[in-house]
């Protein structure tokens, strides 16, 4: 049985971009899902050839569906579903060495001063 449409939030679920349903259906209601650039409801129906953005910050990544699979799907047949199309600027905000990672600081001192947060970006830059 091939599908021609599923919801967005079951499809999300099955290709393994959410640990859950709920927390994909949560993502849609937020407004951090996208197909073909326009925010959708858990219950839009999603067909393959859409283009999907999923927002997880801080990182937009986005999809292209090949395929609808019939249920969850293993971690290695997800491939045959989705292509991933993120821009490599994307990829890299999630890289350690970027400028958003935070450093690491010593249990117990706090938050860090104006003065030490100026002097943090200043490092870093």
């Amino acid at each position: 049985m091939t599908l021609t449409a599923e919801r967005i939030d079951k499809f999300l679920w099955t290709v393994r971009l959410f640990k859950s349903r709920s927390e994909a259906t949560e993502a849609c209601r937020k407004g951090r899902v996208m197909m073909n650039g326009i925010p959708v409801k858990p219950a839009h129906m999603i067909t393959p050839g859409a283009t999907v953005m999923v927002r997880k910050p801080p990182v937009t990544y986005s999809y292209q569906v090949k395929g609808l699979p019939p249920g969850r799907v293993g971690a290695k047949l997800v491939t045959e579903y989705i292509l991933n199309i993120t821009p490599e600027e994307e990829m890299n905000r999630i890289n350690p060495n970027s400028k958003m990672f935070f450093g690491f600081r010593p249990r117990g001192t706090g938050r860090p001063t104006k003065r030490e947060r100026r002097d943090i970006e200043n490092f870093l830059e």
